[in-house]
């Protein structure tokens, strides 16, 4: 599969800078141990090969997900081999105590790079989901970031989105909470993160559930009114890794794109994905017929499509990577810039630990609990609800 000819591209967007700073990056990471949480992710996965096959020293790799572990090492082992280094895989939650064990065994290394989260606006739907939310996006990452200090590493990476720029979903929002904390903890620890597009075809994602789809004879739906930016696997692994290994402290990287090039719709995409098996698009009226329609139409080279209004809660009427109060700094590199903070430490942090800490100890919160907290940590949190949620739509 072409997934630059299916998001409208023709080119990798980080090729240049990759091919300029490539001695440096094999130069580091061949003498350095890395830790990637989340690894079995689409994103983690894409790292921890652009950490592979530059040979490290050392490179654990932790994810609950134990059925991604087992792909990710017959993907490396399948497309690269092996290296000298310590290469291992664990499936833990970071959690749990056996983590914690597992940091006690070991725990010795350059850079950590968190990629674990929760990425779906459709968490925010109940409450329970909502608060694992937090959990994975916040105070587990505060946890990591704890132990990297006691640990001594190098440089910590947490990857965070471009819907925590001037969020309206819970998802974003959470992120943005998430880079307040990663500020007041460069205090004592280098930290740089990413802010990024859509990934092509990631795990969960609408691109990926097309893939589902086919292999499951079922129609493919797509909403025709939201443009999106999106990046493939190599290239986000490419971003986050830049990001770690060259970002200064308190830097967010992300990429610069061009609106004309590459800002495509989900129906676009589907449409290009479908010609690409040989398929003709059969835009149908509504649910019933496109479930009717797969019965017959795929034997006639067509397949039946819904592109429908997006209107569930926390869509974002556009992408945006930084907010028009960051400074930046765009001339470094040819196609990553970077949102240059200063250290801030917010005196509403400590009320977002002690109200969450209360609420699960008393296993008893609603989602406008969570929604008001989060207000009052982000002031200018513009929340979009509308009382709908993807889980009620195909």
């Amino acid at each position: 599969m072409d997934i630059l000819r299916l998001i409208g591209r023709s080119d990798e967007l980080f090729r240049c800078d990759i091919d300029a700073y490539e001695g440096e990056i094999e130069n580091i990471i061949s003498n350095s141990g890395f830790l990637v949480i989340g690894g079995g992710g689409s994103i983690g996965q894409a790292v921890v090969k652009e950490v592979f096959k530059r040979n490290p020293k050392k490179l654990h790799v932790v994810d609950i997900n134990e059925n991604n572990l087992v792909e990710l090492v017959r993907d490396v082992r399948s497309s690269y081999g092996y290296i000298n280094g310590d290469f291992q895989t664990f499936a833990l939650d970071i959690g749990s105590t056996e983590y914690e064990a597992f940091l006690d065994y070991d725990g010795q290394y350059d850079y950590v790079m968190n990629l674990s989260a929760l990425k779906h606006v459709r968490s925010e739907k109940d409450p329970f989901t909502l608060m694992r939310m937090i959990d994975v996006n916040i105070l587990n990452t505060i946890k990591t970031i704890d132990q990297s200090i006691e640990r001594g590493v190098k440089k910590y990476f947490c990857v965070s989105t471009d819907k925590a720029a001037n969020p309206v979903n819970m998802m974003g929002a959470s992120k943005r909470i998430m880079e307040m904390f990663l500020l007041a903890k460069s205090a004592n620890l280098p930290i740089s993160t990413a802010r990024f597009a859509n990934v092509a075809f990631s795990d969960g994602s609408l691109l990926h559930g097309f893939n589902q789809r086919i292999l499951k004879q079922q129609p493919i739906v797509a909403p025709h009114d939201i443009r999106r930016y999106f990046v493939t696997p190599k290239e986000s692994g490419e971003l986050c890794l830049m990001s770690c290994l060259f970002g200064e402290n308190r830097d967010v990287f992300f990429p610069k794109l061009s609106e004309e090039l590459h800002l495509i719709s989900f129906a676009e995409i589907a449409q290009k994905y479908l010609a690409s098996l040989g398929y003709e698009p059969f835009v149908c009226e509504d649910e019933d017929e496109a479930r009717e329609l797969i019965k017959h139409l795929p034997k006639q080279g067509r397949w039946p499509c819904l592109f429908t209004n997006s209107d569930t809660t926390g869509e974002k009427d556009f992408e945006e990577f930084y907010t028009e109060a960051e400074v930046l700094d765009m001339n470094k590199f040819e196609n990553l810039g970077i949102i240059k903070n200063r250290f801030d430490r917010s005196d509403r942090l400590g009320l977002f630990i002690e109200t969450i800490q209360r609420l699960k100890s008393a296993k008893r919160w609603s989602k406008d609990d969570l929604v008001n907290l989060f207000h009052t940590v982000l002031p200018d949190f513009r929340h979009k609800e509308t009382g709908k949620y993807l889980d009620a739509k195909m």
